[in-house]
């Protein structure tokens, strides 16, 4: 099977996913890192982009931006892209990680770096 056209047609697509948007977001928008995790707040919708529709069938539980790219197939700058549409509408709510401190020293939850990397070992 000849599979050149369909590599071509991948810049396009990602192109119309983000409605031409190469940038998540500006000045005053969350910053979201690769193990930043979202929780879905509310149903897809009918009208909704498809893509939008499955993160918010992903984020039931907490999932992490990279984990949420690899389960779709989407480079992580697309679903950033994504994200920041949902998070706009209040159809996500985005939990950063906490920052260690040096009296304290780094917290992580081992669970959400079991998830992170199973999805990186996906990609």
């Amino acid at each position: 099977m000849n599979t050149d056209h369909l590599d071509s047609e991948v810049p396009d697509r990602l192109y119309t996913v983000t409605g031409g948007r190469g940038d998540p977001g500006g000045p005053g928008d969350p910053a979201l890192d690769s193990v930043t995790l979202l929780v879905a707040e509310s149903e897809p919708a009918p009208h909704m982009q498809s893509e939008h529709a499955d993160i918010l069938r992903l984020c039931t539980r907490p999932t992490a931006v990279v984990e949420i790219s690899a389960e779709l197939g989407l480079p992580v700058s697309v679903v950033r892209i994504l994200l920041v549409d949902l998070l706009d509408t209040g159809a996500v709510v985005a939990r950063h990680p906490v920052p260690s401190t040096p009296q304290e020293g780094p917290r992580h939850d081992p669970d959400t770096l079991k998830q992170v990397l199973l999805a990186l070992q996906r990609l």
